[in-house]
């Protein structure tokens, strides 16, 4: 009864699901794109056994890249399906691997669809990534003997609370997986407060994700371009309010030649982002215009998709942005595996844990505010041997959190083969 409710919820939230993705495709007209998917309509069946992998946008796709290239080194007769829900996260998948995996967007949570989606392409197993707990995909992956594995799962407070209003389906939803592989003991915990009968902690796959070389060079060529002698910081995945913020208290405290490197969260917020910096009469380039940062430029904003591990070399200190205001914070570990101090604020409660730890270790530094962001900013811009400290402490700590894919693929590996002896008796 509880899912036959959940389906008619769906069903009469049918328009708004349409509204919004016209909605969203006034900035981004990719999302006008390939709708049919969204409701379990794709082209060309595969001729070869498929993996599949469902990373919703682009740090779940990104985050994926280790356990994808261990599953395709070991399964080479297999072919990897990815799933996204965002045009971002499939852009990201195709910069990263071309045409080496599938592509598609993974249907809403209708029955008609994912069964269509499952008919289509007869996965052998499901991986999906971090919080992506579908009834009607977990129920119907059940019935057509599809193992499905919650993997790199997180489970912050607030996510846990929204679960725990519908405790039935979450329940039904978390027992009906394969396996569960958490990244932290408190999101194992709160995943079995919902009612997971079984989780497995193997770490966080970003841990284990390698910068390309590519990425460090061109780090390099943007640092020759924002100036060698130049203060570089940088403000990572900031979101709305975030950037005004921390204008403001730099420029209140006035460091010499400070070069700011702002990069939001969403590319559709690359012109609102332009917009403000304009009406508040501040000098600032495109990134993607490719061109020499001049002397008298203030900000460049970083306009250009895939690209933070060259942000992240190329800069001084690392702000990592959704923290400064109540919205959770996102991921610090790209920075730190490059060995920059790096600066969060307040709120990193969909990061708790790999936040504190990074606290702890020395490897980042917690501000209450943009008062004190910019303060700690210029504090470190003067303290050299702090700074060093910080480096260190960053490199230390990403390396002693790796590990995670191979804990994972020791989780998927016997799935996967009791799958294929079922499949090779049938």
């Amino acid at each position: 009864m509880i899912g036959r409710l959940y389906t008619l919820l769906l069903v009469l939230l049918l328009p708004y699901m349409l509204f919004h993705l016209l909605w969203r495709s006034r900035r981004q007209p990719e999302y006008r794109r390939h709708i049919g998917e969204r409701f379990g309509f794709y082209p060309g069946k595969p001729a070869t056994p498929l993996i599949w992998l469902h990373a919703v946008s682009v740090g779940e796709t990104r985050a994926a890249v280790p356990l994808i290239a261990q599953l395709q080194t070991r399964y080479p007769g297999h072919r990897i399906l990815l799933t996204h829900m965002t045009p971002t996260g499939r852009e990201a998948g195709r910069q990263l691997f071309g045409d080496r995996v599938l592509q598609g967007y993974l249907p809403y949570d209708f029955p008609f669809a994912v069964k269509r989606f499952l008919r289509h392409f007869k996965p052998e197993i499901g991986l999906l990534m971090e919080t992506e707990i579908w009834f009607n995909l977990v129920q119907a992956c059940k019935k057509a003997r599809v193992p499905l594995l919650l993997v790199n799962a997180r489970m912050s407070e607030k996510s846990a609370r929204k679960y725990g209003r519908f405790k039935a389906l979450s329940r039904d939803s978390l027992q009906a997986l394969a396996a569960i592989a958490a990244q932290t003991g408190a999101d194992a915990r709160r995943l079995v407060e919902l009612g997971a009968s079984s989780v497995e902690i193997t770490g966080n796959l970003k841990f284990d994700v390698e910068v390309p070389p590519s990425a460090i060079g061109l780090g390099k060529n943007l640092r020759e371009r924002f100036g060698a002698t130049r203060p570089v910081f940088l403000a990572a995945s900031t979101r709305e309010g975030e950037e005004a913020l921390i204008m403001e208290a730099l420029a209140r405290i006035g460091i010499p030649n400070l070069l700011i490197v702002i990069v939001p969260r969403h590319p559709q917020r690359f012109e609102q982002v332009a917009e403000m910096l304009t009406q508040r009469g501040i000098r600032f380039q495109r990134r993607s215009t490719n061109e020499a940062v001049a002397p008298e430029t203030q900000v460049v904003l970083g306009d250009s998709m895939g690209e933070m591990f060259a942000y992240t070399t190329a800069c001084d200190i690392a702000f990592i942005g959704g923290s400064l205001l109540p919205l959770g914070g996102q991921n610090l570990i790209e920075a730190a595996a490059m060995g920059k101090p790096v600066l969060i604020g307040p709120h990193t409660f969909n990061f708790a844990e790999v936040s504190e730890l990074a606290v702890q270790t020395g490897a980042a530094l917690r501000v209450a505010d943009a008062d004190e962001l910019a303060l700690m900013v210029g504090e470190l811009l003067k303290a050299s041997e702090k700074t060093q400290a910080m480096s260190v402490a960053a490199l230390a700590f990403s390396d002693r959190h790796r590990g995670a894919t191979e804990r994972l693929m020791a989780l998927i590996e016997p799935v996967l083969e009791r799958r294929d002896c079922r499949m090779g008796g049938a």
